[in-house]
């Protein structure tokens, strides 16, 4: 995989140096600048090429919510933040990972390998083809054509222009907004319940105000102006 340009934002130095000395072990990165303030970070964003924001969240004049707002074309966002209350609102930023201080090794491994996960799906991602027999939608993924049954899909999780189709064995990504998915046939037994997800009732476990929880025990947040929609669930 080609080079990977990242920059860091925190208003902690402490902080700021764990994260860089972390992003430093994987050669993959290149490591454009490092901040502790909003303003020069997105100087530098509107004027370099960045693939991956990792970011605070409680900062002086301008939040890492903020920063995400106003770079929403970079594709990968990865809140760093010793809050941990704040990971149901993330997802509203179109959040790949959220990490809670102190940064460990081991942890960020696991998100380096999302962060190529989700590059190289996008990189080759299409807009899936047709249906057959109803149940059945092909997803192209580079030169490859890849059957998914509709009944084997978990969740839909958007990624901007993008959605994550997650099934148990694999997450698929087409080149298609949630909500333009959710608007073909093929869809309709989808419930959107947050900006960035939709499942299907019949892997749903349990419901609760703030997440639904599915029976393979992955958690799905519960967006405030979809709360309405968990009676479809119900």
């Amino acid at each position: 995989m080609k080079q990977i340009n990242c920059i860091i934002v925190d208003d902690d130095e402490i902080d700021r140096l764990m994260t860089i000395s972390n992003v430093r072990k994987f050669p993959q990165f290149n490591l454009i600048g490092v901040f502790d303030n909003a303003k020069e970070a997105l100087e530098v964003i509107a004027k370099e090429k960045i693939d991956v924001l990792f970011l605070d969240i409680d900062m002086p004049e301008s939040s890492g919510f903020e920063i995400r707002k106003s770079a929403s074309k970079i594709p990968v966002c990865v809140f760093i933040t010793a809050h941990p209350e704040h990971a149901v609102e993330s997802f509203d930023y179109e959040t790949l990972d959220f990490i809670i201080k102190p940064l460990k090794s081991d942890r960020f491994k696991n998100t380096v390998t999302r962060i190529e996960e989700f590059l190289e799906i996008k990189q080759k991602a299409e807009l899936f083809e047709s249906s057959i027999g109803g149940d059945t939608i092909y997803i192209k993924e580079g030169h490859e054509q890849t059957k998914v049954k509709l009944h084997d899909i978990l969740y839909l999780e958007a990624l901007k222009d993008y959605t994550l189709v997650v099934t148990p064995q694999k997450r698929h990504c087409v080149l298609s907004s949630i909500g333009t998915l959710l608007k073909e046939t093929h869809f309709q037994s989808f419930v959107r319940v947050h900006r960035s997800f939709a499942v299907q009732k019949q892997y749903v476990k349990k419901i609760s105000s703030q997440e639904i929880e599915l029976n393979n025990s992955i958690s799905i947040p519960v967006g405030r102006s979809y709360k309405d929609n968990l009676s479809l669930i119900a």
